[in-house]
């Protein structure tokens, strides 16, 4: 009996290192630099996300709020072909449709029913995407943040690619992993480098890490972004925890017209903190980089950390308050509702 649990056991590793072998990304090679070590990359100010011991630790404490499927929820009118003016519309969880200079730009784009590498288990979609796929216009371009799951989401991926081969602007090491799905145009960008395409788009800092398998580990970059053109500026911040780098970005390229920020997947704080921004400190983002109007995201739509739905919004609205910053100027958007700026 014990040479079977043995045998089983050991077929079972290999099963799950095989498999963790198999969903991993290819990683970035070349010269060390501040956040580079030749290997993986770093958080600059020494944050790393928490350990596989401190990971179980979570998932045998967990103390989740209620969610609810919720597919009554009003999906928003097909857009605009295109916009002169800066239109901006949220899609949900870290996906907009930016709409300037004629341009059309998706974010972190997933329309999958989950964010995981399989189709049949991983956390759910609670609320449908506020733009029908099919009603999308005509993409230029995308922006990925980082390769988690719930921001570079392969069938849309692919889905986009196969419609209308956009450029996808991407953080370094990843472009290896788009070339094996056959994306014919990818850009890399390191932290503050740039690229133009009607719109400047720059590479800015962010907090966080990076990982689809188990070899893969802080082997690509992570990142946000901003888009500048006309002497206006878009700051999509995408996956970050707090630190000083938003003072960075604030003194380097801001103010900024709009910031697009995350306020959800923030509880338990002692785990989240060091790669996932809470609402009180999307505010402190907010006045970082001396934003004008500010966007939430990155909420309500995939229950990723233990805030029941609704949480981060509310938590969102008393942070507002306690910082003497007036509700108009930290948006909590509405899914397929169009905000011109």
């Amino acid at each position: 009996m014990l040479f079977w649990i043995l045998a089983a056991l050991t077929v079972f590793i290999i099963f799950a290192l095989s498999l963790g072998k198999i969903i991993s990304a290819p990683g970035h090679s070349g010269p060390e630099t501040s956040h580079f070590n030749g290997k993986k990359f770093l958080n600059t100010s020494g944050s790393q996300a928490k350990s596989v011991t401190e990971v179980l630790k979570w998932i045998a404490r967990r103390d989740q709020g209620p969610w609810a499927k919720n597919y009554e929820t009003k999906v928003g009118p097909k857009p605009s072909s295109s916009s002169e003016s800066l239109l901006i519309t949220f899609v949900n969880h870290s996906t907009f449709l930016i709409q300037w200079n004629h341009l059309n730009i998706l974010t972190d784009p997933i329309w999958s029913e989950r964010c995981s590498p399989f189709s049949f288990v991983g956390p759910q979609r609670m609320r449908p995407p506020g733009i029908h796929f099919e009603d999308l216009p005509h993409i230029d371009a995308v922006l990925i943040s980082h390769n988690h799951y719930d921001h570079l989401d392969i069938p849309t991926i692919r889905q986009i690619e196969a419609k209308w081969s956009p450029v996808f602007i991407v953080p370094l090491g990843v472009k290896a992993h788009l070339d094996q799905l056959g994306i014919q145009n990818a850009i890399e960008l390191d932290w503050w480098n740039e690229t133009n395409m009607g719109i400047t788009v720059r590479s800015l800092p962010a907090q966080h890490f990076s990982g689809r398998g188990m070899f893969d580990r802080d082997r690509t970059l992570w990142a946000g972004y901003l888009l500048e053109h006309g002497g206006k500026k878009v700051y999509f911040a995408g996956d970050s925890g707090y630190g000083d780098l938003f003072k960075e970005i604030g003194k380097k390229v801001g103010p900024v017209d709009v910031a697009l920020i995350p306020i959800g997947a923030y509880l338990p704080i002692w785990f989240m903190s060091p790669i996932h921004i809470s609402p009180v400190e999307a505010v402190k983002v907010h006045q970082d980089v001396k934003s004008a109007v500010s966007v939430g995201m990155h909420f309500g739509t995939f229950p990723l950390a233990d805030e029941g739905q609704g949480k981060a919004e509310e938590d969102l609205i008393l942070a507002l308050e306690a910082a003497g910053v007036k509700q108009g100027a930290f948006i909590i958007p509405e899914e397929g509702k169009a905000m011109r700026f």
